[in-house]
């Protein structure tokens, strides 16, 4: 098996931003960071990390098409970790409203890293899990953007990105396919390490950094031959149009 080492720059080894001055953690120059999220199998995340992904994201809300048993996760990572040692990718759990004792605890049991909370979890869920997690937004302003991440840059994760921007959908948490706000998140990415998701696909992943610059992108259903089930062929194009960006 060939697998591609994850590494983080060492920009986003330094302390978190706590507002919303510039900051130099952005793209220009630097390896942007690729999470594949909606992974349900053990072949599909090994085929993300192969593939030379940086995160590996497990859906925990139940009402999503993507979504996946803390069991299933447990069996999953082990598979990670007995393949592929330390070069497993980091491992993120994306949860909606549940408590932060009972996050702390999954990412505990099923061995993850990081923890994504993509419903209205208040600062103080960030604060309670001690830089092991960031928060995802929706907003449908840059306004309302920058007050909500104002509020939720105090306790992000010293090895990860401070926000995740999504695409607003009245009714959706994620995983629409609608593609995001890019001048919206181009207004936050340089002040914070930004994980821009929403609509991303092979075909306009380059574009996207071009115009927003962020630390990193977030795809699901953009690689996916159906939901929750990954088409091999979309991951690695994703990936390479990536890693191919400034380099045309």
């Amino acid at each position: 098996m060939s697998v591609r080492v994850s590494v983080f720059r060492a920009t986003a080894l330094s302390a978190p931003q706590n507002d919303l001055t510039p900051t130099m953690d952005t793209p220009a120059g630097s390896r942007v960071q690729v999470k594949i999220c909606g992974l349900t199998t053990l072949a599909d995340a090994t085929l993300a990390a192969e593939s030379g992904a940086d995160l590996l994201g497990f859906i925990f809300y139940e009402r999503s098409p993507r979504a996946v048993s803390p069991q299933a996760v447990c069996d999953i990572v082990a598979g990670l970790r007995e393949g592929l040692g330390e070069l497993t990718p980091r491992l993120v759990g994306v949860f909606v409203n549940w408590t932060p004792p009972r996050v702390a605890e999954t990412l505990d049991t099923c061995g993850l890293d990081l923890a994504q909370l993509h419903g209205e979890e208040g600062p103080e869920a960030l604060s309670a899990l001690a830089g092991r997690a960031y928060k995802a937004l929706r907003p449908r302003s840059l306004a309302e953007a920058e007050a909500a991440a104002h509020d939720y840059l105090t306790a992000t994760p010293v090895a990860g990105p401070d926000l995740l921007l999504d695409a607003y959908h009245p009714d959706l948490r994620g995983g629409s396919g609608a593609v995001g706000d890019w001048p919206l998140a181009a207004g936050l990415a340089g002040r914070c390490r930004l994980l821009l998701a929403g609509g991303l696909t092979p075909g306009n992943v380059a574009a996207a950094i071009a115009q927003v610059r962020p630390w990193g992108v977030d795809v699901a259903s953009g690689v996916e031959a159906a939901p929750g089930r990954k088409d091999p062929a979309l991951v690695r194009a994703f990936v390479a149009a990536v890693r191919g960006y400034g380099h045309e």
